[in-house]
């Protein structure tokens, strides 16, 4: 009797320390932000400027 109580209770240690399985860890992707450029590359502000200095000379 007391080998079948000893039985039971090792089976019922054993299933649970294996209930969890192994698992793969779950990892979250990195992530990565793009740097935007402009296509103008700069250009605009002295184009502004070159149309504010012809408008001042027209008058």
């Amino acid at each position: 009797m007391k080998k079948l109580a000893l039985a039971a209770a090792l089976t019922t240690v054993a299933s649970a320390s294996f209930a969890g399985g192994l698992v793969e860890p779950i990892m979250e992707p990195e992530i990565v932000e793009a740097e935007t450029s402009s296509s103008a590359g700069g250009i605009i502000v002295p184009l502004l400027l070159l149309l504010v200095i012809a408008a001042a000379a027209s008058n």
